[in-house]
């Protein structure tokens, strides 16, 4: 057991090397490693706690989710009663989470029926085994139809829109130039935020806070808007004000959108040509590119909104066709401004408000606390560990120790090559890991003085202890690694950054408390030919 080949000492101190020189890079300077290839530049980003940065509850406003479906619902109503000739689609009213709508005399009602519940369909995923459906349809009697939205299907959407604004939040936060976001569901209706090394909250704020919902539609030029604060507003049409750049003028635009921000492709800042002033170069698809080109067509000379989250950016008049796909949107901005906005244009809007509640921030200078304080008690734990092997195991003790300072570089090189970010409690999983792997030399050393006590001979005692050792040695580990690994999938934030360390550190530990160590011991035979075990 403990002749080892040649082929097979080079593989493991190859692999030891190797996996060691990935935490290089986080020795040097930022700007330097920058200047080095790319394969070689993967490092360890400091988590939240370690270097600052910017935490942010947020919650999806259920009742904007809500009202949203109850609205298409009401609108796929109107469109069964137009199509099928059932009465009015004005008189399709609203009351809570249900629809009303009364078809008038000599309609069919069961064929009214009949169209109603074809709006109804059966909820997917984890609810489709219990049979519930979207929508639920009554009929009251006297032609009057009562459609309402079951709870199911609202607490459903508010998943989805989670689950989307997660997505949409992930991508505006990496267009800030920040690594390693963490972003993850809290609940059912919560996402977490947390962007270690952000130096500007406030900015991260405006961004996570703007639902972004561009629009694009014609100014309603029938009402002038004295006439529409004054109430009078036309059925089809609202009255939104104007962004401080417009200094809030009210406006009465269209209900009816042109194209949406859905249709975008692409939006970059830049620079008017004629006024030097900052705006917003914005590229629609195919579909968006036709209806733009269709709308301004028909509409030269009218005045044409710009509308995002119901407020009017700007309102340009229409001088001549755009058929090109392209335009800009300028709106006396700054250049951050600009910047910004193109941002949430590019990520794409929300599918519901999200409100912040719960802020904090943590300083540059606290995160630096952390990294001193954990250091100090990382080295005082191995310190301890180094100076209780060494004076119980002597020569041996030192062969642990230098296997458990392997072991911690392996764990950097690691955690390295998977840009993998460090948090406080990964450190403590680090510290738990020394204690893991000095344990597991104990229990080799220990199989081996029993071997020697039993009469038998060094290398004879040497080969039982790494033989006898290693299932003991394989099954405590390995059940310490199923629960890291439990911890990491139902833990979040620090606790799984606690999981990946210890995960990590449980490889590693195998291979070097019983493959690394086994190594040297068995040069050690080699080369002094001892008679007995100094154990």
């Amino acid at each position: 057991m403990l002749y080892i080949s040649r082929w097979k000492m080079l593989a493991i101190i190859a692999t030891t090397l190797i996996v060691c020189s990935f935490a290089i890079p986080n020795f040097f300077p930022k700007e330097q490693v920058e200047k080095w290839p790319k394969w070689a530049q993967r490092h360890i980003v400091l988590g939240l706690d370690l270097q600052g940065g910017s935490h942010i509850l947020l919650e999806v406003d259920s009742a904007a989710v809500r009202k949203e479906k109850v609205e298409a619902l009401r609108d796929d109503v109107r469109r069964v009663v137009r199509e099928n000739r059932l009465g009015s689609p004005s008189a399709v009213t609203v009351r809570g989470n249900t629809v009303e709508f009364r078809v008038r005399d000599g309609v069919d009602q069961k064929l009214a029926l009949q169209k109603f519940q074809e709006l109804s369909q059966p909820l997917g995923g984890l609810l489709q085994a219990t049979g519930q459906r979207s929508i639920d349809v009554v009929d009251a009697g006297g032609g009057l139809f009562r459609l309402t939205v079951t709870e199911p299907a609202l607490v459903e959407r508010i998943r989805q829109s989670v689950d989307q604004s997660i997505q949409i939040i992930e991508r505006r936060v990496n267009e800030l130039g920040t690594v390693e976001p963490s972003i993850q569901r809290q609940g059912v209706d919560r996402v977490l935020v947390q962007v270690p090394g952000l130096q500007d909250p406030q900015r991260l704020k405006d961004l996570l806070g703007k639902t972004a919902k561009l629009t694009f539609r014609m100014v309603d030029m029938t009402t002038t808007p004295d006439q529409a604060e004054a109430g009078k507003v036309p059925p089809e049409s609202e009255l939104l004000r104007g962004s401080k750049s417009e200094n809030g003028q009210p406006y009465v635009i269209e209900k009816r959108v042109v194209v949406s921000g859905e249709d975008l492709v692409d939006a970059q800042p830049g620079f008017d040509q004629r006024t030097s002033e900052p705006v917003v170069n914005f590229r629609f698809n195919n579909n968006g590119a036709r209806r733009f080109a269709e709308a301004t067509q028909s509409n030269v000379g009218r005045p044409f909104a710009i509308v995002l989250d119901n407020e009017v950016i700007s309102a340009p008049v229409i001088r001549e066709p755009i058929i090109g796909g392209s335009g800009q949107i300028s709106g006396n901005f700054t250049v951050q401004a600009a910047n910004d906005l193109a941002i949430l244009l590019r990520a794409g809007a929300l599918p519901a408000p999200l409100t912040i509640i719960e802020e904090r921030t943590v300083g540059p200078g606290l995160g630096q606390d952390s990294i001193d304080n954990g250091m100090r008690a990382a080295w005082i734990g191995s310190l301890a560990v180094i100076i209780f092997m060494f004076a119980t195991y002597g020569l041996f003790g030192l062969f642990a120790n230098i296997a458990v300072a392997i072991n911690v570089a392996m764990i950097f090189g690691i955690l390295s090559l998977l840009n993998a970010t460090l948090t406080l409690p990964g450190i403590c999983g680090i510290v738990l890991t020394v204690g893991i792997a000095v344990d597991s030399n104990v229990l080799i050393y220990e199989r081996i003085r029993e071997e020697v006590r039993a009469g038998r001979s060094a290398l004879n005692a040497l080969d039982a202890g790494f033989t006898r050792a290693l299932a003991t040695i394989l099954d405590s580990n390995i059940t310490t690694f199923i629960a890291a690994v439990v911890l990491f999938y139902i833990g979040t934030g620090p606790v799984r950054g606690f999981a990946v360390t210890l995960g990590i550190g449980i490889v590693t530990t195998v291979f070097t408390a019983f493959t690394l160590t086994r190594l040297m011991v068995a040069l050690w035979v080699r080369w002094w030919r001892p008679r007995t075990v100094p154990i």
